[in-house]
C-alpha cells in the first residue's frame, strides 16, 4: 500500500461498523463507478459482492474492536478518475439506496475525499 493511506473511516464510521460486524461477520466495501451509487461505499458481509479483473483493492482498513480488517475495493475505472485523491469514509443520516448493510439503521456511509500528490 501507498505511503499515504488511500482509505479512512471517521470514527463514526468505524462504530457503525463494530456494530454491523456484530451482526453480519466480516465485512467488505465495494465503491463503484455507477452513477447512482458514486458517493456512497456499498457494504456487504465479506465476500459477498464478487471482485474481479475490473476491480482494485484500495485498503484493507482496521477497525479498532474488529479481529480482521474490511476490505475497500473500487472499480478500476473509478479507481482511475479518483487515483490522487484520499477517500474519508463517513456515515450520515437517511436512507442510501441499495444493498448496503447499513440501510436498515436509517443512516448511510458516504465518500468525502481529499486531493492528495500525484
Amino acid at each position: 500500500m501507498d505511503a499515504v493511506a488511500r482509505v479512512e473511516l471517521t470514527p463514526e464510521a468505524a462504530d457503525l461498523l463494530r456494530r454491523l460486524r456484530e451482526r453480519h461477520g466480516p465485512l467488505m466495501f465495494h465503491q463503484s463507478g455507477g452513477c447512482c451509487d458514486g458517493s456512497a461505499p456499498m457494504c456487504y458481509p465479506d465476500g459477498e459482492f464478487r471482485t474481479g479483473g475490473s476491480d482494485v483493492l484500495l485498503a484493507e482498513l482496521e477497525v479498532e474492536g474488529v479481529e480482521e480488517t474490511v476490505s475497500f475495493w473500487m472499480s478500476r475505472s473509478q479507481f482511475e478518475l479518483w487515483a490522487h485523491t484520499r477517500l474519508i469514509v463517513d456515515v450520515v443520516k437517511g436512507r442510501g439506496s441499495g444493498f448496503s448493510l447499513e440501510a436498515p439503521e436509517g443512516v448511510r456511509f458516504l465518500i468525502r475525499s481529499r486531493v492528495v500528490g500525484a
